[in-house]
């Protein structure tokens, strides 16, 4: 519920909202929008010549530390943080489960 909060803040702004022809906001049409999601594990600065030195089998260190929360990203935008999970449903695969949801901030 939090989430949606957040995302129908995003809705108002005039850069993302859709209006239909009619005048009216078309919710289904901006619900259908494909957003881009990030799941951020962390990052690193590196010198151009390390970076150059990388190859198979390198390993990168990050900023966060095993067990940190890991930021959820919706088009450029942190919304969420969270912890990595394996899905139940298939243990090959890894998702997100929720932990903190980043209330929206009012434009001027």
């Amino acid at each position: 519920e939090e989430l949606r909060g957040v995302l129908k803040e995003e809705e108002k702004r005039p850069d993302v909202a859709y209006r239909a022809a009619s005048g009216g906001a078309n919710s289904s049409i901006i619900m259908a929008i494909p957003v881009d999601v990030q799941i951020i594990l962390g990052s690193t600065e590196m010198p151009v010549s390390e970076l150059m030195a990388l190859q198979k089998g390198s390993t990168v260190a990050l900023n966060r530390r095993i067990g940190e929360p890991v930021d959820v990203v919706v088009n450029g935008r942190k919304i969420a943080r969270g912890e990595i999970t394996v899905l139940e449903s298939d243990p090959s695969r890894f998702g997100i489960r929720l932990t903190e949801i980043i209330a929206a901030t009012k434009s001027a």
